[in-house]
């Protein structure tokens, strides 16, 4: 598991509604934010530099930065700017690869990080990790958690509906990397952190259990929170335990295998469904097939374009993507043979579930 970094705090200000950054100049007069009005803009191209015009009078000696690509060669030329002005904070707004660029630029400089969402297709929003993609990879690597949050929904209603529907299926995956900390405390004794566990479910149970949708603002609020709540659980326990299982692991096994085939919530929210059938929680599989496919995200390979085959071996790879982690994969210890026996069962049951 990445190693996060330890500094644990929870956000000085989370908001989220519409409207949300014209209260961005106030917050970050906050003194324990901006004390002296020295302030670093990192935008990436898109809706960030929207925002960063909206905001600019108020912004007083800010200066801007645009970021593009998400990589960390980028988060380190980030970072040598950053250093030649004695910056108070850094405020990262744009999509997941924005700021996860400036969580990393600003946390090896040890500058207050607020991020400034303006998509909600993952739970970097708030995590302590940064996805960064290196030497033909994607790494994740600890940071600090944002000093604090803005999500402003007209900005994500903007966006591609896809990137909400990706937040969906990694806030829903929760639910399933919550069940795999649980049987690796239960089996083999692996410390369990009850707050972070908390967190992470609280979020993902509002979700999967709210009758919205895309258009629906109570909805995109709860989901909002959801992502939050999973990335404060992971800097509470100082892994991304709680938000990331066997869920995560036949996810990263696909970007291996077979990159390009979904959004990562497309991936993970399909993983989480797979493994919740193997560990033969039946009421929950029926729950969260039912909010994948309400809000239409994939419940079987075919919806991702991957054949029965390449899932299979998704999913015998998995384990070797995080091999410190233990979940309902390694528990099972499935061959390929079982895998696709267990496969064409979970397809009969998700049709069952559809009628």
């Amino acid at each position: 598991m990445p190693l996060l970094a330890r500094t644990v705090h929870t956000p000085l200000a989370i908001d989220v509604r519409r409207g949300a950054v014209a209260g961005l100049g106030a917050l970050l007069a906050d003194r324990r934010i901006s004390g002296g009005g020295e302030v670093a803009v990192v935008v990436g191209p898109g809706q960030g530099e929207r925002i960063a015009e909206l905001i600019a009078p108020g912004l007083g000696r800010a200066d801007v930065f645009t970021v593009v690509g998400g990589t960390l060669d980028g988060a380190h030329e980030l970072g040598e700017k950053l250093r030649q002005r004695s910056y108070d904070a850094v405020v990262g707004i744009g999509g997941g690869k924005t700021i996860d660029t400036a969580k990393y630029a600003a946390s090896r400089y040890a500058i207050p990080m607020v991020s400034v969402a303006t998509s909600l297709a993952n739970d970097g929003i708030a995590s302590p990790v940064a996805s960064l993609d290196h030497d033909g990879g994607r790494g994740s690597y600890g940071v600090h958690i944002p000093l604090a949050i803005v999500v402003d929904l007209d900005f994500v209603d903007a966006g591609p509906d896809r990137q909400t529907m990706a937040g969906i299926g990694d806030a829903l995956s929760n639910i399933s990397a919550v069940a795999d900390w649980e049987l690796a405390h239960a089996v083999r004794g692996e410390p369990i952190d009850g707050l972070a566990v908390t967190l992470a479910r609280t979020g993902a149970e509002a979700l999967v259990n709210h009758p919205g949708g895309l258009g629906d603002d109570a909805f995109l609020t709860t989901l909002a929170e959801a992502l939050i709540l999973g990335g404060i659980a992971m800097a509470v326990c100082g892994s991304s335990r709680p938000a990331s299982g066997g869920c995560h692991e036949i996810s990263h096994a696909l970007d291996l295998l077979h990159p390009g085939t979904g959004s990562h919530g497309e991936q993970v929210g399909l993983g989480a469904l797979f493994c919740t059938y193997l560990r033969g929680d039946q009421p929950r599989f029926a729950q969260l097939a039912a909010a994948l496919r309400r809000h239409g995200l994939p419940v079987r390979p075919a919806d991702l374009g991957l054949t029965d085959d390449d899932f299979v071996a998704a999913v015998v790879h998995a384990p070797h993507t995080r091999p410190d982690r233990f979940t309902i994969l390694e528990h099972l210890r499935l061959d390929a043979d079982a895998i696709r026996g267990r496969l064409a069962d979970y397809l009969d049951a998700v049709s069952v579930t559809s009628r």
